[in-house]
Parts: C-alpha cells; sequence; structure tokens
C-alpha cells in the first residue's frame, strides 16, 4: 500500500492511500481508497449496488481511464479465491472482482466490494523512482482498508499502525500553514 507523503502536494495525490493491485514487468496499477465521488454506484452499475460496502458511492480510483471501473473485494474468511469464478487473487482476502460475472455469484463469497472508477498507474521504474523521491510512504495493508468508510481517515490510521518515528506523521496537519 502507498501513502502519500506529507510533502506531495499535487492535489490529486495529497494524503491518498493506493492499494496497490498489480505490480510487475509492465509497471504497477492501484487504487485510491480514500477519494469516494458523489455518484452513486446503483448509477453506474445497478446489479452491483447491493454488494459494495457503504457508502455504497463509486470511488475516484485514480487519474487513468476514469471511465472505467474496478472492482476489489474482501473475501469472507477461508473462502477461495481460485475456486470461483469471477475472481483473481491479489493478495491476503483481497481479490479483483470481474464486474462482468454475475454479482449473486459473487456475493456468498465475499464481505463487500468497492468500486473504482479509473486507476493510478505508472510505468516500468516510475514508481520507483517516486519512491526514493520520498513521495510515498510503502506500508502493508490490512484487507479491512479497502472497504473503510470515508468518515475514518484512512492516510492517518495507515500510519498510527507503524513504528515510530513514522507513526508520528499521522499528527501532521493537512494544512500546514493553519497549524
Amino acid at each position: 500500500m502507498l501513502l502519500a507523503n506529507t510533502d506531495l502536494l499535487e492535489p490529486t495525490f495529497r494524503r491518498t492511500v493506493i492499494y496497490v493491485v498489480e505490480h510487475n514487468d509492465g509497471g504497477t496499477l492501484g487504487v485510491v481508497l480514500n477519494r469516494p465521488s458523489e455518484t452513486a454506484v446503483y448509477n453506474v452499475l445497478p446489479q452491483w449496488s447491493d454488494l459494495a460496502a457503504k457508502p455504497k458511492t463509486m470511488f475516484i480510483g485514480g487519474p487513468v481511464k476514469r471511465d472505467a471501473a474496478l472492482c476489489v473485494g474482501l473475501l469472507r474468511v477461508g473462502v477461495d479465491p481460485n475456486a470461483v469464478a469471477g475472481l483473481r487473487h491479489i493478495d491476503g482476502r483481497l481479490v479483483m472482482v470481474d464486474l462482468d460475472a454475475e454479482p449473486e455469484s459473487i456475493a456468498p463469497h465475499v464481505e463487500g466490494v468497492r468500486i473504482f472508477a479509473g486507476y493510478a498507474g505508472w510505468t516500468i521504474g516510475q514508481l520507483e523512482g517516486e519512491i526514493e523521491r520520498d513521495d510515498w510512504i510503502v506500508l502493508s495493508a490490512l484487507p479491512s482498508d479497502v472497504l473503510v468508510p470515508p468518515r475514518v481517515d484512512v492516510w492517518s490510521r495507515a500510519l498510527r499502525r507503524q513504528p515510530w518515528p513514522t507513526a508520528l506523521l499521522a499528527t501532521h496537519p493537512i494544512d500546514i500553514s493553519r497549524n
């Protein structure tokens, strides 16, 4: 998981939390976990509305291909993602959900899903360069991070789980000039 460092002030990524869905020789793809939109899932993908975690809104996954939807789901404990058509294992209990699958066939296997419009993407070596520049803090994700409601500051929450001195960054004000 990537957390924007306190010095990354560019509005698209300021205080963002990105769950990395894929990292390989072709580059990196992730979704922003803390940018809900005003668009209800029901208005875009009504068949998936019942499975969407609250709030049942689309999340802005990043600046790339905002007209494309990606879905990340949290598996129920004990479910083998390889045994369920329409699921692709990411890590731990997290899976990519094929939005062309029937929601009724997925529902018994997931606790909930989050649907993203667009994604964040990096070409080969680009993300590594940004990490070397200290734009991003690399942390392990908890499965629950993907479905955290927007009222929870997942950026600060993830930082508080870290050892000192990284945990101290959680106290960094949103607007340093108002400190």
